[in-house]
């Protein structure tokens, strides 16, 4: 994922200040007639005319995060929006300002009148779901006697990052956090990854072997009935792209590594701007930028 997407990320999820911009729609303006504005000094926003379709642009991108650095506004491929280039990647925004798209892989489209994560909220609902499907008892858990938040963590043995975040899970733990670890086998079913993980499933004790392996100690061969090849197309359907992924009990995906007292700083996040719900307001996905992945 991209630098403005993280940023876009954290000014909707995190900081949630962002405020809905002003003046009504307007019109679509013909591609023809709307050629692209000239790039910008750096840290500066490029000239637009106000009230033009590139100024509500503008002013969309900087209403998520003012400090991004915007150099060239202009007409889009395609009618009803404005291409933006911010920060070395392509935005599209749509020409009243409200809709924000992040193309390309792990691309999302934002409400930003709503503040809210539009691809995010409809994953979440599909994620919780597939969750749902693999059976309390085939997850490998590490939790507190009375945790304050639970997450779902596809991971791998060989994964760096998810030998770091295990290496902190006592701290997770501390901070609230239960841990409840699904197989992704990132190498592909077959492979020697996937026969390390099988054999840490099939463990009598499972939570030591997911230890041992992760800290590159020998683990016994072992096969068995398991459900390995489920959780890691279970992982492929809710769009996992690297490893570790985190999700909430809603199947909010808050990051890849997240060190333990910033994963507790956003869900106690997410907690509170869930609490309108119980007043029949919807509360909106948050998702925290991934500190580290596959």
């Amino acid at each position: 994922m991209k630098r403005i997407i993280f940023a876009v990320l954290g000014a909707i999820s995190l900081s949630a200040c962002a405020q809905a911009p002003q003046g009504a729609a307007a019109k679509a303006e013909p591609a023809a007639k709307a050629d692209a504005v000239a790039a910008a000094p750096t840290g500066k926003a490029p000239e637009v005319k106000a009230g033009s379709a590139e100024a509500r642009a503008v002013e969309a991108i900087r209403q998520l995060n003012p400090n991004i650095t915007i150099d060239k506004v202009g007409a889009a491929p395609m009618p009803g929006f404005r291409e933006a280039l911010a920060q070395g990647q392509v935005v599209y925004i749509s020409d009243d300002g409200r809709y924000l798209f992040l193309p390309g892989s792990g691309g999302a489209l934002f409400d930003t009148q709503a503040k809210k994560n539009l691809s995010e909220d409809s994953l979440a609902a599909m994620r919780k779901d597939l969750l749902k499907t693999i059976p309390a008892s085939e997850r490998i858990v590490f939790a507190p006697a009375n945790p304050k938040h639970t997450v779902t963590i596809f991971t791998d043995v060989e994964c760096g990052y998810c030998r770091k975040l295990h290496s902190e899970i006592a701290e997770y733990n501390r901070q609230g956090i239960a841990v409840e670890y699904l197989a992704f086998p990132r190498m592909g079913i077959g492979s020697e990854d996937y026969k390390k993980m099988v054999s840490v499933w099939c463990a009598a004790d499972r939570r030591k072997a997911l230890t041992d392996a992760k800290a590159e100690h020998s683990v016994p061969s072992k096969d068995c009935k398991n459900t390995v090849t489920q959780q890691y197309n279970v992982g492929q359907r809710a769009g996992l792209t690297g490893t570790p992924m985190i999700l909430t009990a809603e199947g909010v995906q808050v990051g890849g590594y997240v060190p333990p007292a910033q994963l507790r700083q956003t869900l106690d996040k997410i907690a509170a701007d869930s609490k309108p719900a119980a007043a029949g307001a919807k509360p909106s996905a948050a998702v925290a930028a991934p500190v580290g992945g596959l």
